[in-house]
């Protein structure tokens, strides 16, 4: 296979790539791709420092290609890129979903759509039409709307809606659907077992409730679905993009794969082989980059594509067909661009219309009085699970930091399933924990954090490796709460906060994730670990909030586990 094709086909190759890269500024290979036909490219928190850094970044790309499509794994919730560093200030999904009102969604859906069109980003893959109707799904949670597919289909509708109307195109993903699954397909490859009857009731309403809306790209999810193609991944599958998505639900955008180094597809097929099946089954962009964000990550898929050309294996036409889509999914983002309100000066701790949502997305279930607001400063015990590989390892998370800047004095500790473990004979202590940013906290190891001000330092021997009892002593004569995310999915932290609640039955517990099980007397439910919800969840704690005690959607009671 040649290192350097030359010519139309080449050209062809590198428009269709949407590849991302390392670094705050365009590495050369990139800007010289652009003037060699590449139509895209991706920016993954690595990219990211701040908004004007971002403006500066995509001008650059601009000065070599006018239409670039810059596009961005934006979320706006638990899956941040552009907040990355401080989390985001605007709700997820789920906590949209909770509150049910699609033109709230549409209101902060456009709110990102104008700060992400004023500094040049023009395709973002959100929003999520993912319908979670697996509770134990390690990837999706929270980042659906929910497990209702009319619920679902309405949210995905007014996101693309608003995000469009702020002059951003839309992604609407994972086609046909992730949420009934316990695998993740960055790992292994999901299989959704329904049946097409089943699937045109679930997952596949969302999808048509965004294409009636006019999303302008759809996303394409790694899954095995035997009732629409019992052989080949939807990503390579003619059947479910030609068939399904284009003749059957009359989408006539891009459809872009997710990200084809992901081993759901990778391990089967190969990096370049992946690519080259998607082109063949109908996908018109190739999402490359975050894990492989170099030029030779390019250069080979670039070169495969070629090469499957002259072979036979992939029809010319079709490449050129899929260029042609890209090509007019950029005329639109230039055209959106330019017809895109114009956002005011961002508000220093970022979306104040992303914090009045996330106030209204808090759900309190209790079965004892007094016990909120709280009495003083509390101690912070926040269970960390395994991190979702889709979420930022950078982006902070948890409540102990609002609480410390709401009620000084405030203390936390962080754990993990390790260091709740049974010690060894003879061990020490453990491996140090991240703590939440800005609250105080000793590592789990024992080792001492410098806490930030009005914080007060707990001591070491509040979080000694395997002794949760030692955490809990840290709430002598305090309030204490517990902080957890997806409690249903595991086995340790359920185990941990029963115990916990033995001793300290009046603690309150705050749940990050998907409140599917309901536990203590005092039950908190955020719908998501983002910092809009965190401070939504530690002004009601504080008493500062205005969030009344309302039960959980078909929850009459709460549900100790």
């Amino acid at each position: 296979m040649s290192s350097a094709p030359t010519g139309n086909l080449a050209s062809l190759a590198a428009a269709v790539l949407q590849p991302g890269f390392v670094g705050t500024t365009p590495p050369p290979w990139v800007l010289r791709w652009l003037g060699d036909g590449l139509g895209s490219v991706v920016l993954f928190a690595r990219n990211i420092v701040d908004l004007d850094q971002v403006a500066a970044l995509t001008a650059a790309l601009r000065a070599e290609r006018p239409d670039v499509i810059v596009a961005i794994d934006e979320e706006a919730g638990d899956v941040t890129r552009i907040e990355s560093g401080r989390g985001s200030s605007r709700p997820g999904n789920f906590a949209l979903g909770a509150v049910d009102d699609p033109e709230l969604t549409a209101e902060v859906a456009r709110d990102l759509g104008r700060d992400l069109a004023s500094v040049g980003v023009t395709l973002d893959y959100a929003p999520d039409a993912d319908v979670n109707s697996n509770p134990a799904n390690p990837v999706i949670g929270v980042r659906a709307f929910g497990a209702d597919p009319a619920l679902v289909a309405r949210h995905t509708a007014a996101w693309v809606r608003g995000l469009q109307s702020g002059g951003v195109a839309a992604c609407a993903k994972h086609f046909p659907g992730h949420g009934d699954t316990r695998v993740d397909s960055h790992h292994d490859l999901p299989r959704i077992g329904g049946s097409r009857e089943q699937l045109d009731a679930a997952e596949l309403v969302p999808f048509r409730a965004a294409v009636a809306a006019g999303v302008q790209a759809v996303m394409t999810g790694h899954l095995l679905v035997p009732a629409l193609d019992p052989r080949l991944p939807a990503t390579l599958s003619p059947r479910i993009l030609g068939g399904l998505l284009r003749e059957e639900l009359g989408f006539s955008g891009v459809i872009v794969t997710d990200a084809v180094e992901m081993r759901a597809v990778a391990d089967r097929y190969g990096f370049a082989g992946a690519a080259v099946r998607a082109l063949a089954a109908g996908a018109d962009a190739i999402c490359v980059g975050g894990e492989r964000a170099d030029e030779d990550a390019a250069r080979e898929l670039r070169d495969a594509i070629v090469a499957a050309v002259v072979a036979g294996e992939l029809p010319e036409q079709r490449l050129a067909e899929a260029a042609k889509r890209v090509g007019q999914l950029a005329a639109w983002t230039v055209a959106a661009r330019a017809g895109a309100p114009s956002r005011p000066t961002a508000a220093p701790g970022g979306s104040p219309i992303g914090l009045a949502a996330a106030r209204r997305a808090v759900r309190v279930t209790a079965s004892a009085a007094g016990v909120l607001p709280l009495a003083g400063a509390p101690h912070v015990v926040e269970f960390e699970p395994p991190r979702n590989i889709a979420i930022g390892a950078e982006t902070p998370w948890g409540i102990a930091a609002p609480l410390a800047a709401l009620l000084p004095g405030t203390t936390a500790v962080r754990l993990g399933a390790a260091d709740l473990a049974e010690p060894r004979a003879g061990a020490s202590g453990g491996a140090a924990v991240a703590p939440s940013a800005g609250a105080a906290v000793v590592a789990s190891g024992g080792a001492a954090v410098a806490p930030s001000a009005g914080a007060v330092a707990v001591p070491p021997a509040a979080a000694v490796v395997g002794a949760l009892a030692g955490a809990v002593a840290g709430a002598a004569g305090r309030p204490l709460v517990l902080v957890v995310r997806d409690l249903h999915r595991h086995d340790w932290m359920r185990a941990a906060v029963a115990r916990a609640l033995a001793v300290r039955p009046d603690a309150v517990v705050v749940e990050l994730g998907v409140p599917a099980l309901v536990t203590g007397a005092v039950h908190v439910a955020t719908h998501g670990a983002t910092r809009a919800g965190a401070l939504a969840a530690a002004e009601l704690l504080a008493g500062t909030g205005r969030v009344a005690a309302r039960p959980l959607a078909g929850v009459a009671e709460p549900v100790v586990g």
